[in-house]
This record gives C-alpha cells, structure tokens and sequence, in this order.
C-alpha cells in the first residue's frame, strides 16, 4: 500500500505557530518522518520550533528547489510509494503556490499517489481577503520581470485586465520591493487601487488598499519584507 503525501504548511516567517498552524497539522507533521522540503536548514528549524525533541536524525529529507526537473527519476517519491507517509513544506505558508512543491504534487498524480492538503496560511489569500478587492475573480502573477522595461510592460498589461474586473495578485524579491512599488506608482493610473500586504501574521503585519494618487504622499518603507501586491 502506497503512502500519501501530505502537504504541511508553516508559518509566513514568525515562530508564533500555534497562532497560525492548527493543532491538527501540527499533530500530523510531528509523526512524519520523511520530507520533501524546499531547503533543508529552514526546514529542520520549523520542525524544531514545533517539537524541541523532534527526531531530526532518524528523519529522511530530500530538497526540492527550482532547478528541479524531472521528480520521477529521484528519490523523492520513493518512500511514499514504498508505503511511508511523506511531508511536503515549502520555506513559507503553503506549498504548492508559487513553490516548486508543484512538481512533487503533479508527479505523486502521475504516480497514483494519495495528495492530502492540510490547512495553514498562504500570504496569497490571506492578502486577497484583506484587500477589499474583486476575491470572485483574480489572477495570481508570480514574479513580475526584472529589468524595467520588462516590468513596465507587464505592469500596464496587469493594469488593463484589473480594469476589466479581475484582480492582479502578483509578488517580489523582498530586497526589490521598495523599486517594485515606484514601478507600480510611475507606470499605472492614478486613480488604480493598490493593495499593499507585508509581513502578514507577523508583528509588524501592514495591509492597506489606496488609490496610487494617495499613496505617492505615503510611501511606506517595503524592503526585505514579505510583500504582496494587489491591483485593481
């Protein structure tokens, strides 16, 4: 009989878990004992927070990150079909969402493996539900580009459909978010609304949602800080 794989959220950063990880997950995480994890260090410190005594040396873990190609050709799926529970994390909140967890999750599909989500905080959502924005209809975007021009042009592409209704979620590198907000305030219309969520479930936690006009007089300062960016 096959494993499942389990997918485990964390916390967005804060060692304040039992805030916002349910005592259920946290129940299922401790008895795992296989892991797929998207570094290993951030990991076995999560596992830690949450059980001083976890077993980390008789834990197995396999690290996943984006250079990662094909999943079925490694060792990462061979304990569940072997018939071990296994856990998936991502570095923050859920994995599978802008995570290469993804790949883990379409190969168990392929595999006929038993995928089982568990509940946990994903700055994505918790962030669109704070905005104020269209949740009934939105686009998650991942990273916009780098280079100016490239993001520009993304940028007035995003604009046009979030007039068409749809809000457009879309994040950033936390040491360019500060370069990433004068993109937004310099190439999209004043009057676009803007959702601006750092740091969610953390102590400095800031969400607000402004016209772009009232927030070129009240900048906020973003760098190295967990942002999502919402317009509309």
């Amino acid at each position: 009989m096959k494993g499942s794989i389990w997918l485990i959220p964390v916390t967005l950063g804060g060692e304040n878990y039992e805030d916002v990880i349910p005592a259920k997950v946290l129940e299922i995480t401790r008895k795992l004992r296989f892991f797929i994890v998207e570094d290993i260090r951030t990991a076995r410190r999560y596992l830690r927070l949450i059980d001083r005594n976890f077993p980390i040396d008789e834990s197995v873990f396999f690290e996943l990150n984006e250079h990662t190609a094909h999943v079925e050709s490694t060792d990462y799926l061979k304990p569940a079909l072997d018939g071990n529970d296994t856990g998936l994390m991502s570095e923050a909140g859920l994995p599978g969402i802008a995570d290469p967890g993804a790949k883990v999750i379409a190969a168990a599909h392929r595999n006929n493996i038993t995928v089982k989500p568990l509940s946990g905080p994903s700055s994505i959502i918790m962030a669109l539900i704070s905005s104020g924005l269209n949740g009934q209809k939105f686009t998650f975007n991942g990273y916009l580009p780098v280079k100016a021009g490239d993001r520009a042009a993304s940028l007035k592409e995003l604009e046009k459909r979030a007039r068409e209704g749809s809000a457009q979620v879309f994040m950033e590198t936390p040491y360019r978010n500060q370069s990433m907000l004068e993109s937004i305030l310099s190439c999209c219309d004043r009057n676009s609304l803007l959702c601006i969520a750092a740091d969610i479930t953390l102590p400095g936690e800031f969400i607000r949602t402004k016209k772009l006009a009232e927030w070129k007089s009240d900048i906020p300062e973003l760098k190295n800080r967990q942002v999502i960016f919402i317009l509309q």
